[in-house]
């Protein structure tokens, strides 16, 4: 059962490039999508515990689905018209990120410490509040505001992700003295 609510969030990530596509109302629509995939995201750990259903698998799974639906929603950003480099330099640090726990992990650090400004609930709000603002502007005005308006909360994200790979890599450096 919790397998299928992650499933079902990633499923509902999957679609929000597709959603984007018309531009319009339906890039605001997509943040509905978003909506859906991160409140999935939300309930799929707490079935897992009170089913007593938490398995290792059902952990990485999530993980997996979680750096999917990011993927998703950074390819939705540059179909509206944010800057591939900068879409790109989004999700490499989301990986970054991910990968420093991980080493950490591997290193001896059971659990880095350390939550930042760029932790995934910052990314579910700074994507919705760019398609709910981008689908609006896109209708005002037209698909160059939209644009604009995803290439800041790109940059937002970005900004935050740095600051957050530096915190991490404090907080490991700290955890391995």
């Amino acid at each position: 059962m919790p397998s299928r609510i992650t499933t079902a969030g990633l499923l509902c990530s999957l679609a929000v490039p597709l959603a984007v596509l018309p531009g319009g109302a339906w890039i605001a629509a997509a943040a509905g999508l978003v909506l859906v995939s991160a409140l999935a995201d939300t309930v799929d750990g707490g079935v897992a515990v009170l089913t007593c259903r938490t398995t290792g698998m059902g952990s990485f799974y999530d993980s997996v689905a979680d750096r999917l639906s990011e993927v998703a929603w950074l390819v939705a950003f540059w179909l509206i018209g944010a800057p591939g480099g900068l879409v790109a330099a989004c999700g490499v640090l989301v990986f970054f990120h991910e990968y420093i726990r991980s080493t950490a992990a591997l290193a001896g650090v059971p659990r880095v410490r350390a939550i930042t400004a760029a932790e995934r609930p910052s990314r579910v709000v700074i994507v919705l509040a760019a398609l709910v603002l981008g689908g609006l502007g896109s209708i005002i005005s037209d698909d160059r505001l939209a644009a604009g308006i995803v290439t800041v909360a790109a940059a937002v994200w970005l900004g935050l992700a740095v600051l957050g790979a530096f915190r991490l890599f404090g907080a490991v450096r700290t955890a391995l003295r």
